[in-house]
């Protein structure tokens, strides 16, 4: 029994998908649209270079924007997403530009 659900592709179009059972790659012969066997390790790498492919651009305009993780205090946590939420951007955003400011003053 199939299901026709709406996926919504990394152009932001939509369309609607058959869902069906289970495929056994390793029993059933599947084919791209170049005749290559499809196997695990196709299907993981594709599964992997959509991944990557989908996303937010670069904040430089090439490649990837390495990520910068730290912890805060609730409260200021709070309030960054309040000031954030006050001046129509994004606590990430917010963070960025204070770190400019605050290395072209060091």
């Amino acid at each position: 029994m199939t299901k026709t659900i709406k996926v919504r592709g990394p152009d932001g179009s939509v369309i609607d998908t058959e869902l069906g059972p289970d495929v056994d790659l390793s029993k059933e012969d599947v084919r791209d649209s170049r005749g290559r066997r499809v196997t695990d390790d196709y299907a993981d790498a594709v599964v992997e270079r959509v991944h990557r492919a989908v996303g937010r651009p670069s904040l430089s305009g090439r490649g990837r924007s390495p990520r910068v993780t730290f912890r805060l205090p609730d409260d200021l946590r709070a309030e960054a997403e309040r000031r954030a939420k006050r001046d129509g951007t994004t606590v990430s955003r917010l963070a960025r530009e204070a770190f400019e400011r605050f290395l072209r003053v060091s």
